[in-house]
């Protein structure tokens, strides 16, 4: 089992630009927002009842945590806190006169150019080429630079 930092320097070695960078700090909240719109877009069996929490969002997420748990549990901590914002902003899409759905293609799209963007610029294929557990470290790599930033150890 790889650590923590080793994803995190190999993820970072396709990441030192500082456009890209900047990028991904945008991009991939977005990417991540985008995805979890549209799988909280996706119905859930009527067995659940009408909680509006309990949908495909909230079981990624719950997955993913469990992800980052095993990784660094400093580190999903601070990536929990990122979710629940997440949370709150999809459900502000959620009042838009269109479907959720419909707004998160269009930001799923947008981000994702911003993301080539980035590594057209970089010179660096994006990481998940190498590996599609990327997807998953991408947000994690933004935490671990924030707390960086902050002074805080993870």
């Amino acid at each position: 089992m790889r650590a923590v930092a080793d994803w995190l320097d190999e993820y970072g070695t396709s990441h030192r630009n500082g456009l890209n960078k900047r990028l991904h700090f945008v991009c991939v909240p977005a990417i991540v927002l985008s995805i979890m719109g549209l799988l909280w877009s996706l119905p859930v069996p009527s067995a659940l009842g009408s909680e509006p929490w309990l949908n495909w969002a909230t079981l990624a997420v719950a997955l993913a945590m469990l992800y980052y748990v095993w990784l660094s549990p400093g580190l999903a901590l601070g990536t929990l806190a990122a979710f629940a914002l997440l949370f709150l902003i999809l459900r502000g899409l959620l009042t838009l006169p269109w479907p959720l759905w419909a707004t998160c293609v269009g930001i799923f799209v947008l981000a994702w150019a911003g993301q080539f963007v980035g590594h057209a610029v970089e010179g660096q294929r994006p990481s998940f080429f190498k590996d599609v557990q990327f997807l998953l470290i991408g947000p994690l790599w933004l935490i671990a630079a924030l707390y960086q930033r902050m002074g805080v150890r993870y």
